[in-house]
C-alpha cells in the first residue's frame, strides 16, 4: 500500500526497518532555528534523517524573495538521494505534532515528482503517545550508491535500500505561482487566494514576524490550524471535505492559490485539500513576506510596524 497524504503511527511502525522506506524528521522552531536538529540528535523515530527548514527545504533569502524561497530542485533531490530516496521509496515526513513543517517537505517531494510521501499524522507527539521507540545521534553518512537510490549510511536498514536508481527530478512547474503570475491571476474572478496564517495575522491585528501587517486584497483566510483536531492530528477525511467544500464554494480546486507568511504552512492547506479530495491547487511560494517586499503592492487590513 502506498501512502501519499497521511500515515498513522501503526502503519509507520510496520514499515520501519523494511526495504524502500525513508523517514525524514522535519522538526523546526522559527524562533530557535537550531532546536529542531538538537531535538533530532536527542531522540528521533528509528532510522530518521533530519531535514532543516532553512538549510534543506529553502534556498537562501534574496533581496526580492520571501523568508523561505523554494530550494533548488536538483540540490534537494541530490540531498534526498544521499539519504536513500529512490523512485520506489515510501517517504514519511514528520515534525513535532501538527504537520506545519512536515507538510513543506511533503509538498516539495511531490513538486520534485515523488508522489509516495506521507506526513505522519500527529507527528512525534503521536509516536510517543503510542510508545514508539526512539534513536539518538545520527548515523554516519556513507558514499552514495546509485543502484540503491542513496547512501549506504542512510539509516542502515531503515533507509531506502532496495530502491531502483536515484529519483528522477520532474518538477511540476504548474504547482508554483510567482508574484507577477499571482497579480495577473487576481484579475480573474475565478481565482480564489487562500491565506493559511492565523486570523489575527491575516486581519493585521498582530504581526510577530514580518515588517508589514495585513493581507493581500481579495484573499480569504483559512488558518492551517482549522485542518486539525486538538491533539495535532488532521480532522477525519469527511470533516476536511465538508470544511473545504464550504471554503471553496463554487471555485474549482485548480483555480485555488494558497499562501501564508513564507510558503511553509500554506503547504498544510495543500495537504488538507489533497486529503479532502480537492487536488489541483497551487502554491504562491513567496507568500506574504515576498509580497510586501515592494511597497507599491496593495495591502488590506494592516500597516507597517513602526
Amino acid at each position: 500500500m502506498d501512502f501519499t497524504t497521511l500515515i498513522d503511527v501503526e502503519s509507520l511502525r510496520t514499515l520501519i526497518g523494511t526495504p524502500g522506506t525513508l523517514v525524514l524528521d522535519c522538526r523546526f522552531d522559527l524562533a530557535a532555528p537550531t532546536a529542531g536538529r538538537q531535538a533530532h540528535l536527542l531522540g528521533h523515530i528509528p532510522g530518521a534523517r533530519y531535514l532543516d527548514l532553512n538549510r534543506d527545504l529553502s534556498a537562501p533569502v534574496s533581496a526580492t524573495s520571501g523568508r523561505h524561497p523554494l530550494p533548488d530542485p536538483q540540490a534537494l533531490a541530490a540531498h534526498l538521494a544521499g539519504f536513500g530516496l529512490g523512485p520506489d521509496t515510501q517517504a514519511v515526513v514528520y515534525d513535532e505534532s501538527n504537520g506545519s513543517f512536515a507538510a513543506r517537505a511533503w509538498w516539495l517531494l511531490r513538486w520534485l515528482g515523488h508522489p509516495k510521501v506521507a506526513v505522519l499524522d500527529g507527528g512525534m507527539d503521536a509516536w510517543l503517545r503510542a510508545k514508539g521507540t526512539l534513536e539518538s545521534g545520527e548515523p554516519a553518512r556513507g558514499a552514495a550508491d546509485p543502484g540503491a537510490g542513496g547512501a549506504h549510511g542512510a539509516g542502515g536498514a531503515h533507509g531506502a535500500k532496495g530502491a531502483r536508481g536515484p529519483v528522477a527530478v520532474q518538477v511540476d512547474r504548474r504547482a508554483v505561482v510567482g508574484t507577477d503570475e499571482l497579480i495577473a491571476a487576481l484579475d480573474n474572478p475565478r481565482t480564489l487566494l487562500i491565506d493559511a496564517r492565523a486570523a489575527e495575522r491575516f486581519t493585521g491585528a498582530v504581526e510577530p514576524i514580518d515588517p508589514v501587517a495585513g493581507h493581500i486584497p481579495g484573499a480569504a483566510n483559512h488558518p492551517f490550524s482549522a485542518n486539525l483536531r486538538a491533539d495535532g492530528r488532521f480532522l477525519p477525511r469527511e470533516e476536511l471535505e465538508r470544511s473545504w467544500r464550504d471554503r471553496l464554494g463554487a471555485a474549482s480546486p485548480t483555480d485555488v492559490i494558497v499562501m501564508c507568511g513564507s510558503g511553509v504552512t500554506a503547504c498544510h492547506n495543500l495537504l488538507a485539500l489533497e486529503r479532502a479530495g480537492f487536488a489541483g491547487a497551487r502554491l504562491y511560494a513567496g507568500s506574504w513576506s515576498e509580497w510586501i517586499r515592494d511597497p507599491r503592492r496593495p495591502v488590506a487590513g494592516g500597516s507597517a510596524r513602526g
